[in-house]
């Protein structure tokens, strides 16, 4: 089954510009980009967007964009954004967004190294970062494109380059340009995040991005048409493809969220029927709803626990691959009707269809609980360099704490070390040197190592342990995964954040953070009066810490155990610099950040 259109060519030779061309030709008046404006929506159609796509090239044109370059980007998931990587595209030039947390070092690093001599940001939090790299002439930097009129400046607005594309549109030339492109072109150059040192642009090709998204679609069986919430950033890859390529791909809508913390309201207005969400906004989630039920009444709160409960051995059934009974068929209808659909409506989330997440191993116990709501959160696995999905759990076949087999075409493969290694048409072009050139991934029988480490279980399904550079050794040589030991820790509500250490030493120790919405309704069910940081050295929070780590450690090997550990307030956050902007942890600057702290763990 698929949701993909008609094809309007061979998929190994389709270009994006061709995909819209046949949105437009097919599905002319069905919405494509919607976007909240004053009090109100405001939506274009795909022809409505072709036209805006056409002028915007048109514009990027005259102002010197030239074929085959790069054009960074940095602003929000608004619809300038959008529209202006699919003109890019167009014109066969190569859009490279950057993370709005970047900071001026980095920006400055990833100019002088994709050699940009444009850039197009969207306002006064944009500029002093990257107004200085316009005026240094040790980076290529000439020109940029301000989206905020109000802060341009002396800088050209992105509402100036629209008028001149659509005074200076010559249909005829746009529509020669755009089929000069070739589905071996580059697409885009992602930038990898960076948990340590300079990001790597991975460049990848339409022929790539195009082929991801046809076996993904066929692998995870998405829900018709339905439309996108468009949250995360568009420097991830899981976003790009999500929020840009599969919608071109699928002619389906796109809604834009600016900000990441209007998401919430944002589903419960749009009431999605598809969600995808890195770990740590799953996390975040369910902390929410936790808190929120910790608040009802007892007799309301059994009668959720038990249609959780009713949910979940559903969930279960289907996961064996079984056909539910009768009996908890019917029980299951009955319990999402009366229960579980009115609490999810308060989310939004009662229409949800397809549910999933990736970018690092979902705590399973996060998986359960979700799957206590009826909703399966399907994982996927891949990597920036893999056109970001390699394998995934589809909703006739999933396996909850694996990340699932492998896309049609994909190979993979665990070395003797226990990497993970794959080969196929979606592994990526290379990484980009300074020179334009293209440093590539692969060995000489086409495999391409991960970095991370993992098993292929006896049905396929793969599972993820953990980074094979992040793989604790200890100094009796024993090799411990940290992000098996941090979930386990993160089981208990009331530790929302864990990083272990041990690297070297004899034994390993921990720094958990305290949950900032469930700890405090934690503690207002207990008529404890403390809040914030007064939290972390309350009495009774402290022992229920410590038996959630006696709890964690009776269920790891001796090894695995925590020793001693640290308990935390503040939550870590791309702000501060403790996560990445896809939100995994960066461990060398948390360990730099609390060495002092992590050494007194060590001192007897």
């Amino acid at each position: 089954m698929t949701s993909i259109p008609r094809l309007p060519g061979d998929p190994a030779d389709l270009t994006f510009p061709a995909l819209l061309l046949r949105n437009v030709e097919d599905h002319p008046d069905l919405p494509a980009l919607s976007w909240r404006e004053g009090t109100g929506w405001a939506t274009r159609t795909w022809s409505e967007v072709r036209r805006e796509v056409a002028a915007l090239a048109t514009g990027y044109a005259a102002l010197g964009v030239r074929r085959g370059e790069h054009v960074l980007m940095m602003m929000a998931n608004r619809p300038e954004h959008w529209l202006s990587d699919v003109a890019l595209v167009h014109l066969g030039a190569v859009p490279v967004t950057v993370y709005g947390t970047s900071a001026p070092g980095q920006i400055a690093h990833i100019v002088r190294h994709s050699r940009a001599r444009f850039a197009i940001v969207e306002g006064a939090r944009e500029l002093p970062r990257w107004g200085p790299l316009v005026e240094d002439a040790s980076t290529p930097l000439e020109r940029l494109v301000v989206v905020d009129a109000a802060a341009a400046g002396p800088h050209r607005t992105y509402a100036s380059v629209l008028a001149a594309g659509t005074r200076l549109l010559d249909p005829y030339a746009f529509d020669k340009g755009w089929r000069e492109c070739a589905a071996t072109d580059p697409l885009t150059v992602v930038y990898t995040s960076g948990t340590t040192g300079d990001p790597k642009g991975v460049r990848m090709t339409h022929r790539n991005v195009i082929g991801n998204g046809i076996a993904l679609d066929a692998a995870i069986e998405f829900p018709g048409r339905a439309g996108h919430i468009c949250y995360l950033p568009f420097a991830h890859i899981a976003e790009r493809m999500l929020g840009i390529y599969l919608p071109l791909l699928r002619a389906s809508e796109v809604h834009m969220c600016p900000d990441p913390a209007l998401v919430g309201a944002l589903a419960r207005e749009v009431r999605p029927q598809q969600f995808f969400g890195v770990p740590r906004v799953w996390e975040k989630l369910a902390a929410a709803v936790r808190a929120a039920l910790a608040g009802l009444p007892d007799e309301r709160r059994r009668a959720v626990e038990d249609a959780a409960a009713t949910a979940r051995a559903h969930v279960d059934c289907r996961e064996r691959g079984e056909e539910p009974p009768a009996e908890l068929a019917a029980a299951y209808r009955e319990a999402k009707e009366r229960v579980l659909d009115p609490l999810l409506a308060l989310a939004g989330f009662d229409r949800l269809r397809w549910t999933a997440s990736a970018a690092a191993p979902m705590p399973v116990d996060v998986a359960r609980f979700w799957a206590g709501f009826g909703l399966v959160v399907l994982d996927a696995w891949g990597l920036t360099e893999t056109t970001g999905v390699v394998t995934a759990n589809g909703r006739g076949a999933f396996r909850l704490g694996s990340v699932g087999k492998p896309l049609e075409g994909m190979e993979v493969r665990v070395a003797d070390d226990g990497e993970v290694m794959v080969r196929g048409p979606f592994v990526c072009d290379g990484y980009l040197r300074a020179d334009g050139g293209v440093d590539g991934l692969r060995d000489a029988d086409g495999w391409f190592a991960t970095g991370d480490v993992g098993r292929l279980d006896d049905d396929g399904f793969l599972w993820i342990t953990d980074r094979k550079k992040e793989i604790i050794v200890t100094s009796t040589g024993k090799n411990v995964a940290p992000a098996l030991v941090e979930n386990a820790l993160k089981e208990h509500p009331l530790i929302g954040q864990a990083l272990v250490h041990g690297d070297g030493r004899s034994y390993l120790v921990a720094l958990l953070v305290l949950d900032p919405e469930l700890a405090p309704a934690w503690a207002a069910a207990r008529g404890i009066d403390a809040g914030g940081a007064g939290l972390v050295d309350h009495p009774a929070v402290r022992q229920e810490v410590a038996r959630a780590v006696e709890t964690a450690n009776a269920r790891l090997n001796r090894t695995e155990q925590i020793k001693r550990y640290r308990l935390l307030a503040g939550e870590w956050g791309p702000e501060t610099g403790e996560l990445t902007p896809s939100l995994k942890l960066r461990r060398r600057v948390i360990r730099d950040r609390y060495r002092d702290l992590i050494e007194d763990l060590y001192t007897v």
